[in-house]
């Protein structure tokens, strides 16, 4: 199934403790390149989210933040050190005593002191199974996106393929008049110069010619590169490279065609065929 790289999730769970917001967006990446968010007390469970994400995703550059939004009453509470604090006060009183103008405590400047607040502990267990939870609903709705996303890039990718081939067509279709044209143009230029010519030779030089403009080689693996793009666009695994690099193989061939050329159609064949596998490429680079 095609599947864009360029999407966007967001999860929300609500838990007795406080709330649980998951985001997740991602864009077009040759790699898959993780960055995850997330609060400090959820750092122990980092590398399971990195496996979560990367057992489901194969290619983008993806941004995973996580926000724990704690319950007023649990931010409410706050715990002090008291054994702490009374260290601390007995270490001013020891320090005003020494001072001739001794200043009163600060209970303000106490409390700022590193260790004197304690932040409630939460059991992260329950939290870690839920954050775990609501992630995989997140990249649900990702992978949800992704394929709705590919699905409309894939209908436009079978429509350039089908302009395509209907240039293919109509090339193949034309070649066996054009050579009989330029050999005839040929002809009759020879014939306005009223000179001798071997006509042995000349017939070798037709041959050589039409060899030289023959193209149904590059419109054989053209047909060959069409129908593998197809048969890709059904595979159910991320395709984006290899459809990549049968553009690479269709604009070859395009350019073989063009270089080729010795009439203004097939000369504008190909530059038709260069522009519709240019907007097919631009269609692809976002492809997982």
């Amino acid at each position: 199934m095609t599947r864009s790289m360029t999407a966007f999730a967001r999860t929300e769970q609500t838990l007795e403790t406080g709330e649980l917001v998951w985001e997740v967006r991602s864009v077009n990446h040759r790699y898959l390149e993780l960055h995850l968010k997330i609060p400090e007390n959820f750092r122990a469970h980092e590398m399971r989210f990195r496996e979560m994400l990367q057992q489901r995703l194969n290619r983008g550059k993806v941004e995973c933040s996580l926000r724990f939004n704690a319950r007023i009453q649990q931010s409410e509470i706050i715990n002090v050190d008291t054994v702490r604090v009374k260290a601390l006060v007995k270490v001013c009183q020891e320090i005003n005593a020494l001072l001739r103008q001794p200043s009163e405590v600060d209970p303000m400047e106490v409390l700022q002191w590193p260790g004197v607040v304690q932040e409630s502990k939460l059991d992260m267990k329950p939290l870690f199974a839920a954050s775990e939870g609501a992630l995989s609903h997140a990249i649900d709705d990702l992978l949800a996106n992704r394929e709705r996303e590919g699905a409309r890039m894939r209908d436009v990718i079978i429509q350039r393929g089908n302009a395509i081939q209907d240039i293919v067509n109509q090339a193949r279709k034309n070649m066996p008049e054009i050579q009989v044209r330029y050999q005839k143009k040929l002809r009759d230029r020879l014939e306005k110069l009223n000179v001798e010519v071997n006509s042995d030779r000349l017939e070798q030089e037709l041959v050589y010619l039409a060899q030289k403009m023959d193209v149904e080689e590059e419109l054989d693996r053209l047909d060959s590169h069409l129908t593998e793009i197809n048969e890709i666009l059904d595979r159910d695994e991320a395709v984006g490279r290899r459809l990549d690099f049968l553009m690479q193989e269709l604009n070859r061939e395009a350019n073989t065609l063009g270089s080729k050329s010795a009439d203004i159609a097939s000369t504008n064949a190909s530059v038709e065929l260069k522009v519709l596998i240019e907007q097919m490429r631009e269609q692809i680079q976002n492809i997982e």
